[in-house]
């Protein structure tokens, strides 16, 4: 009996997007070698950075402060202490603001002991002060 070997699962991206005319002979090369490149980098657990992404600031490493920050920095555009970073305007939606909020404490609770002395006082501190924030702008 003759088994076959597994090839895994293909991704296929549809989005309609302008390539730049460097990236143009490798769209002519027919699709089982476009991308070539990036599949074996891929595989190998690199990633060879495309046009678009070798042109962005690295971003940063991800850990529990970056994360926190990046909850609290949504929370406090949905408090309207900042504006949105995409259209510049200040809203508030208090809802959507509780709802991050929520979502922090929550981390805070699954968490509890098992953090490091400055990632739990970089917690609570990020949750009473959005807490507070939250309590000033809903009147309550």
């Amino acid at each position: 009996m003759e088994e076959k070997e597994d090839k895994g699962f293909v991704v296929k991206d549809r989005r309609k997007v302008a390539r730049e005319e460097s990236e143009q002979p490798e769209a002519a090369a027919g699709p089982e070698t476009a991308g070539k490149e990036d599949r074996e980098a891929e595989a190998k657990g690199e990633r060879a950075p495309s046009g678009e992404e070798s042109r962005h600031v690295p971003l940063p490493e991800v850990t529990l402060a970056t994360f926190v920050f990046s909850l609290s920095s949504s929370a406090l555009v949905h408090l309207g202490e900042v504006p949105d970073p995409e259209s510049q305007s200040v809203r508030v939606d208090l809802p959507l603001a509780k709802q991050i909020i929520d979502t922090l404490g929550m981390l805070q609770e699954k968490t509890r002991g098992n953090l490091d002395p400055d990632e739990d006082r970089l917690l609570k501190t990020v949750l009473y002060d959005l807490r507070l924030r939250y309590v000033q702008k809903s009147g309550k």
